[in-house]
């Protein structure tokens, strides 16, 4: 039986290539952070479990509200910062003091770690995980092995 970290990780790579649009998700043609990890979820576990409304590039700083960190506590399953494993679902902080609002998912665990995520100017990449992006994660998440 396959991992669905193993799954959320094969997903993920699939999407490779595809260009950052703000609020998209459609592999090939476009998505933001936000909506690569919908994509993943739709091929892990069909239908979104909610409907993400429409969003700014600033959104949730003026009231400083961790909307994607209670969702993510909502939705996946917490696990300590430091247990990092493949398919994890990591949640960044861009600039200390500020809201988590940049996420990807973990590919590969490790001294040679990695993680997928779609960044603006880049579209959809694997990256490092190196100390500058370690010292911005904010939380971390597997996703259910079950149906949520």
């Amino acid at each position: 039986m396959i991992r669905k970290a193993d799954q959320a990780v094969a997903e993920a790579r699939a999407w490779l290539g595809t260009p950052y649009v703000h609020q998209a998700s459609c592999r090939g043609a476009g998505t933001d952070c936000l909506g690569l990890l919908r994509g993943v979820w739709r091929a892990l576990y069909g239908a979104e479990p909610e409907v993400v409304p429409a969003y700014t590039a600033d959104w949730a700083e003026p009231s400083h509200d961790e909307v994607l960190l209670r969702a993510g506590r909502r939705l996946l399953c917490p696990k300590p910062r430091q247990e990092e494993a493949t398919g994890d679902v990591i949640l960044f902080r861009m600039r200390a003091g500020s809201v988590a609002k940049h996420l990807g998912i973990q590919s590969i665990a490790g001294p040679q770690a990695r993680f997928i995520h779609a960044y603006s100017g880049q579209g959809v990449t694997e990256s490092a995980l190196t100390d500058p992006w370690r010292r911005r994660i904010a939380a971390r998440f597997a996703f259910p092995d079950g149906a949520p």
